[in-house]
C-alpha cells in the first residue's frame, strides 16, 4: 500500500486527488491539506511515502515545505504538481528535494504510475519538463573537469541515464533498450554508486555537470 499525503490550496483539484488515490487498489490517502504549515504540524504522526506537494500554496510555498520535509524525514519521496512550468521553478523544486515534478494537467493514469515510480525509486517527469531541467543545468555553467574520470560510466549506464533525463520511467527505458527492469535496476544502483547519488534527479545534475551526459 503507497501511503500519500497531499498539499493543495484549490479545493477541487484536492478533493479529486484523494478520490482518485483512495479509489485505487494499492494506494491510500492519509490526509490532505490547504497548506504547507497544517500538514507540517501533522507530519510526525502522518508520515507518507509520497508527498504530493502543490508549489503556488497561501503562506508557505511548496519549495520551502519540500526543504523543511526532507530536513524532517529525508526517506519520504516528493512530488510536486503545479501549473508551473518555468524551467527555474522546476530547478528549485529539484534542488530543495523533490523527487520528481508534474503539471496538473497530467491525466490520472500517469499521475498514478507517476506516484508508484517514486515510491519504487524513480524521479517521475514528463519529457519536456526533464528537457527544461537539463537545460537549466546548461545555462547554470557547470563546467567538465577532465580530473573527473572517476565518474566514467558504461555505454549501457549512460544510456539508462539518457532516458530517465528525457523523463522515461524505468519501465519505458527497459522497453527502449530490450532489456528487463531488473537489468535497468542494478545499472541504477551501479550508477548512483558511481556518482555517490540518492536519486535521479541528482544524477542526471551531476552527470551534466562532470560532461558525462
Amino acid at each position: 500500500m503507497i501511503k500519500v499525503l497531499l498539499v493543495e490550496d484549490n479545493d477541487t483539484i484536492r478533493n479529486g486527488l484523494a478520490l482518485l488515490i483512495d479509489g485505487t487498489e494499492g494506494y491510500k490517502c492519509i490526509g490532505d491539506y490547504t497548506d504547507c504549515e497544517s500538514m507540517l504540524n501533522e507530519l510526525d504522526r502522518r508520515i507518507p511515502d509520497i508527498l504530493l506537494m502543490d508549489i503556488g500554496l497561501p503562506g508557505m510555498s511548496g519549495i520551502e515545505g519540500v526543504k523543511i520535509v526532507q530536513n524532517r524525514y529525508p526517506e519520504v519521496n516528493i512530488l510536486m504538481l503545479s501549473i508551473y512550468e518555468e524551467s527555474e521553478l522546476v530547478f528549485q523544486a529539484l534542488c530543495a528535494g523533490a523527487c520528481g515534478y508534474l503539471v496538473k494537467k497530467t491525466p490520472p493514469s500517469q499521475l498514478l504510475e507517476a506516484i508508484r515510480d517514486a515510491f519504487n525509486g524513480g524521479s517521475p517527469m514528463s519529457s519536456h519538463i526533464a528537457r527544461k531541467v537539463v537545460n537549466m543545468f546548461k545555462q547554470k555553467e557547470l563546467f567538465h573537469n577532465p580530473k573527473d574520470s572517476l565518474f566514467l560510466l558504461t555505454t549501457r549506464e549512460k544510456e539508462i541515464l539518457n532516458g530517465l533525463a528525457d523523463g522515461k520511467t524505468y519501465q519505458a527505458v527497459a522497453l527502449s533498450l530490450h532489456i528487463s527492469l531488473d537489468t535497468v535496476r542494478f545499472h541504477i544502483r551501479n550508477i548512483y554508486k558511481k556518482l555517490h547519488v540518492h536519486s535521479v534527479s541528482e544524477a542526471v545534475a551531476k552527470a551534466i555537470r562532470k560532461g558525462i551526459l
